[in-house]
């Protein structure tokens, strides 16, 4: 939908919204009723709708002012989005709205952690983790934000990290931050579990949707969390967006984000947003979170699908004689032609230090994926960007 369409449906007004009351409208001018759905994220208190905004590829205020009014309150980016151009577009958003109308979390990836592995090297310090929040703290041009995530971990060494955990503590003692997380999109289960194990952590933002293969050992882990008081926020609930590489069969969102709402120990969801077409589809499901019949029957046809997500379960990097990243790459791939960002692929691609065209030559891969990736096509196409200048892309 066009920004203009949008406006002139009324949505995003805010003279529109204040009439409406509890009404949406959507761009064809028909409303559509119903409270918005609100769960509480945990210990922390925060009355949050059921889905927010995940801010990630987005770099227009125009969409953030226009989910604002519409009724999302939290709003998700981090550190590296965008080489920090997403924190500074919100942060010229914040500036025009109270303080109080709005929840905001970022997300700070501790240097030096090893991709294949997840483990911490001696690049991985407090004093590079806290030079990175500032920043961000500094874009966002404010005082404090209300949740911060150590991005990306993957492993228990990562959780309990010492040093780090220890300045997110500080940060939350001294007021910088209110509330602290951990986000994750491999080894969810054992890292979640963990966190509510050790029992400091407010929030956990974890891969969540109804193309993972270990859902049993996810929905006993969040449970797990929110019993132990732990906000639970879900990312990555369009697994991906389409089911093809080429993008003739996209992902029903409307169904997939329902289908996560439904587990009542979610709290809130981010589905990336980068559309006034999007973003009314996301305000109707925060008024109905209803799965239909028709729904679940889609979901299920689409679960045979192979998809472009990656369940980063890494049961294929054993039979990898050079012990690729695979897991990366196949997220990178998602990304590449899921979300149409090259530069976040790239960015991604860069971080594990693959070669262009790793597979070439080998002879002796035993690498399968559970879903049916062909591993090798996927690996030389998305290596490709290794040749690219990010900056061509970005």
């Amino acid at each position: 939908m066009k920004r203009r369409t949008f406006f002139r449906s009324g949505l995003a007004g805010a003279a529109g919204i204040t009439l409406l009351g509890n009404r949406a409208m959507a761009g064809n001018g028909k409303n559509y009723d119903g409270e918005i759905i609100y769960r509480t994220l945990g210990k922390t208190g925060l009355k949050l709708p059921v889905v927010s905004f995940g801010v990630m590829r987005s770099d227009n205020s125009a969409l953030v002012k226009a989910a604002h009014e519409g009724g999302m309150k939290l709003f998700d980016t981090a550190h590296g989005y965008m080489n920090g151009r997403n924190e500074e577009m919100l942060g010229g958003f914040f500036s025009t709205v109270p303080r109080d109308s709005f929840v905001v979390a970022t997300k700070v990836k501790p240097s030096g952690v090893d991709s294949r592995t997840g483990l911490p090297s001696k690049d991985t310090t407090a004093e590079s983790f806290l030079s990175m929040f500032n920043l961000s703290l500094s874009r966002l041009k404010l005082d404090y934000v209300d949740i911060l995530y150590m991005h990306s971990a993957e492993s228990v060494e990562m959780v309990r990290h010492k040093e780090i955990v220890k300045t997110m503590l500080d940060l939350k003692k001294h007021g910088r931050v209110k509330f602290i997380g951990i986000s994750t999109h491999k080894n969810e289960p054992l890292v979640i579990n963990t966190m509510a194990e050790d029992g400091i952590w407010d929030v956990v933002l974890t891969s969540y949707n109804y193309r993972q293969t270990y859902l049993a050992e996810m929905n006993s882990a969040i449970e797990k969390a929110a019993a132990a008081g732990m906000g639970v926020v879900a990312m990555k609930t369009m697994a991906g967006g389409w089911l093809d590489k080429e993008r003739t069969k996209p992902v029903n969102v409307q169904a997939a984000l329902r289908w996560v709402i439904s587990n009542p120990n979610v709290h809130t969801t981010i589905p990336g947003i980068t559309a006034f077409d999007q973003l009314e589809t996301d305000l109707r499901v925060m008024r109905d979170i209803n799965l239909t019949e028709q729904e679940k029957a889609e979901l299920v046809a689409d679960a045979s699908c192979t998809g472009l997500y990656c369940n980063a379960c890494s049961n294929c990097v054993p039979g990898c004689p050079d012990n690729l990243p695979i897991p990366e790459l196949m997220r990178a791939y998602m990304y590449a032609y899921g979300y149409r960002n090259a530069a976040m692929a790239s960015e991604l691609i860069a971080e594990t230090a693959v070669k262009a065209d790793p597979c070439a030559g080998c002879e002796n891969c035993s690498a399968s994926c559970i879903r049916g990736f062909d591993l090798k096509g996927k690996i030389t196409d998305i290596s490709r960007l290794v040749n690219v200048p990010y900056d061509l892309l970005a």
